[in-house]
């Protein structure tokens, strides 16, 4: 698991419920160079970018130093996200793209259309291309998800490895935002870019009036046995409330009570986290029911879901009611 680092689940599709985008269930197919006829053509893979607006909310959420944290407004800063996320995951890590991805070198889905970019922008350090204006670099960024655009388009990414109906069923009337696809570069994983990010998350929450978060967090390795501790400790010490525990889906389930109780040592088991699980943890996040095995891009994820009532009040506190602390 890279530091301050979630994808969201990949999967390949072959569980995948209804409704799933099609350029999810091309991944592997791609990879094997497998013709699928009668299916749409790969570059659905890179769909058509808009600009975008979000009206009564500033672009430039906040600043610490040459820090800024952003929402992306335009095609161009969407895809500086994307060749980050590739960056990261595959140059990095040890995820496999599929052919269209590997000549463009981006990460990108259908996704990417429907969501919200939020960037980490240093302006101390400039990226300089041939025969273009050089540009502040692109260091962090987070990918969001309102369930109203979820509902509109495609449902949630997350349904690719668990089913939320039941969820979003005993949450009716409540507002989810689901966070994925985030990263940083390796130079940049501090407390200082870490907390600009949830910044950014924080004045985002506020000004959409999200109730809850949710989304896919990963541990790095595909072997559950491996990660008995810290799956064993998540289950029961960090199990969700009934009310937000989503399930793997049936025939990815992996159980996650390895160890008894009894037999956990919570230290260890929180040393052998991921930083990003521990900084949900801290917040006041829990954890879903099973894991899931990401073979393609070697992680096993577990289902993380933050209730904003659920929040512990010194975070609240220290980015402020209203989102000041590091307001632009």
């Amino acid at each position: 698991m890279v530091p301050f680092l979630t994808r969201g689940p990949a999967g390949d599709g072959r569980d995948a419920p209804p409704g799933i985008p099609l350029a999810r269930l091309l991944g592997r197919a791609a990879e094997g160079g497998i013709q699928l006829k009668g299916f749409g053509q790969p570059s659905r893979l890179f769909p058509r970018l808009k600009h975008v607006e979000a009206p009564g909310l500033a672009p430039v959420l906040g600043r610490i130093g040459s820090l800024e944290v952003r929402l992306a407004t335009t095609p161009k800063e969407v895809k500086r996200a994307q060749r980050l996320r590739y960056r990261v995951f595959y140059e990095e890590m040890a995820a496999i793209p599929t052919g269209l991805a590997l000549l463009k070198r981006r990460d990108a889905d259908e996704y990417d259309a429907v969501c919200d970019h939020l960037l980490v922008i240093d302006h101390a350090a400039q990226e300089a291309k041939p025969f273009r204006k050089p540009k502040p670099r692109v260091v962090g960024t987070y990918r969001l998800l309102r369930q109203e655009q979820a509902d509109r388009h495609f449902g949630f990414y997350t349904a690719g490895e668990y089913d939320l109906g039941p969820v979003l069923e005993a949450n009716a009337g409540k507002r989810v935002l689901e966070l994925g696809r985030s990263c940083v570069l390796r130079p940049y994983r501090t407390k200082r870019t870490v907390e600009l990010l949830w910044h950014g998350i924080w004045t985002y929450v506020l000004h959409h009036r999200v109730d809850a978060m949710l989304g896919c967090a990963s541990l790095e390795g595909t072997d559950p046995d491996r990660l008995a501790l810290p799956l064993s400790f998540l289950h029961h010490f960090a199990r969700a409330p009934e009310a937000w525990r989503a399930r793997a889906l049936p025939g990815r389930h992996v159980a996650m009570d390895r160890l008894s109780r009894e037999a956990i040592d919570p230290k260890s088991a929180l040393q052998a986290l991921p930083p990003l699980i521990k900084g949900y943890l801290r917040v006041g996040a829990t954890f879903g029911d099973g894991a899931v095995v990401d073979r393609q891009f070697g992680t096993t994820d577990v289902f993380v879901v933050l209730p904003v009532e659920a929040i512990a009040k010194r975070y609240i506190g220290h980015f402020g009611a209203e989102a000041g602390r590091h307001a632009a």
